[in-house]
């Protein structure tokens, strides 16, 4: 179990060792070093995603491990209160960056080992705390540094921690 304590509240996520190993302990990892600790959900868009893990407060971009393979093909869907991984175009290129399902997102499900239908990597899920991942929508957002649907009062993770 990971503990986003948040300063909107704490939200709770129990990984999936079983479908995810790689990525799951890779989130694990990244929560035991301490890396999530002061980073701020940076893009959040209501009815789709919030999205953290990567930046610190003022957009400032954190230096990340290597990238990892993308366990996507696991069977896993994209469904409310799923937390998965933010990559780029490339499909093994997710590294630190999550986001956390705000509906079913399953047009983000892996469809085929191809560059469009890679998908994206459900690792865990929210199993409390999905009202604080909600509160988050009602903050307005806008753009900053060129980066769109940035919260423009900032949604910091104060400590992740395992449990």
């Amino acid at each position: 179990m990971i503990t986003l304590q948040t300063n909107l509240g704490d939200i709770k996520i129990e990984l999936n060792f079983d479908k995810a190993p790689i990525t799951a302990e890779n989130f694990k990892q990244y929560v035991e070093e301490g890396f999530y600790n002061g980073t701020i959900f940076h893009r959040v868009i209501k009815g789709f995603m919030a999205q953290g893990g990567g930046f610190a407060p003022g957009l400032e971009e954190k230096a990340t491990r290597e990238s990892i393979k993308n366990e996507a093909n696991n069977g896993l869907s994209n469904k409310r209160g799923t937390i998965a991984m933010a990559r780029t175009q490339e499909p093994h290129s997710a590294s630190a960056q999550f986001f956390i399902n705000l509906t079913d997102n399953n047009f983000l499900d892996f469809t085929s080992e191809s560059l469009q239908g890679w998908g994206y990597c459900v690792f865990g899920e929210v199993v409390e705390g999905m009202e604080v991942v909600d509160k988050m929508t009602l903050i307005e957002t806008g753009n900053m540094f060129g980066h769109g649907d940035v919260p423009k009062e900032e949604i910091i993770i104060t400590a992740a921690t395992v449990e």
